[in-house]
C-alpha cells in the first residue's frame, strides 16, 4: 500500500467512525430493562466493515460508536460497545471479502453481515449486562437489540448502492483490503 493509499484509508475510517457516531447519536429510542437505547448506527458499523475491511472496520466502527456512548453519557458502555460493534464491523468485512465476489453475491453478503449483527449485538449486550444488571434486565434489551439489528441491516442494504456511487468508496468496496 503506498502513502496515499494509506492516507485514504486513515481519512475514510476516521469519517466513517464519524458516521457511526452521528448516526448512533441523531435516533435514540429507549430501551427496557438496561437503560439502552434503539439508534440507526448499527447500518454504519456493518457498512464500515464491508466497505474499509474487516481490521479498518472494526477500528471505524469500534471507535464512532464508543464515542456515542462516552459522548451521551452511557460510560459503562464505552468498553462493552467498543468490543462489540468492532466484532460486528469485522465479522461483516470478512464476510463481505469472503463471499462478495460477483456484483449480486456483494449485496448476499450486505445482508449476512447485517445478520451477524443482528445476532452480536443482541448476544454480546446481553451477556456483557448480566454481571450489570442481572440475568432478568439483560434479557429485557434483547428484543431492542433484535429490532435495532433487523433495522441496521436495512438500512445497511439500502444505503450500500448510495455509497457505492461514491467512486472512492466503490473502489474501497471492491478490492481486498490489507
Amino acid at each position: 500500500m503506498n502513502m496515499n493509499s494509506n492516507l485514504k484509508k486513515i481519512v475514510m475510517t476516521a469519517l466513517f467512525a464519524a458516521l457511526a457516531c452521528v448516526a448512533t447519536m441523531s435516533i435514540r429510542i429507549p430501551t427496557p430493562g438496561t437503560g439502552g437505547y434503539i439508534h440507526p448506527g448499527d447500518a454504519i458499523v456493518i457498512l464500515s466493515g464491508v466497505i474499509l475491511g474487516p481490521a479498518w472496520g472494526l477500528l471505524a466502527a469500534g471507535i464512532g460508536s464508543a464515542m456515542a456512548d462516552l459522548l451521551g453519557g452511557y460510560f459503562i458502555y464505552v468498553p462493552i460497545t467498543f468490543a462489540v460493534k468492532a466484532v460486528v464491523a469485522f465479522t461483516a468485512g470478512s464476510i463481505y471479502q469472503r463471499f462478495g465476489t460477483t456484483s449480486k453475491s456483494r449485496y448476499t453478503a450486505v445482508i449476512m453481515g447485517g445478520i451477524a449483527d443482528v445476532v452480536f449485538v443482541a448476544g454480546g449486550y446481553f451477556l456483557c449486562e448480566i454481571p450489570l444488571y442481572g440475568a432478568s434486565a439483560a434479557a429485557a434489551s434483547i428484543p431492542a437489540n433484535l429490532i435495532q439489528g433487523v433495522s441496521g441491516l436495512i438500512i445497511a442494504f439500502v444505503l450500500y448502492p448510495i455509497l457505492l456511487a461514491v467512486p472512492d468508496i466503490r473502489q474501497l468496496a471492491q478490492k481486498p483490503h490489507v
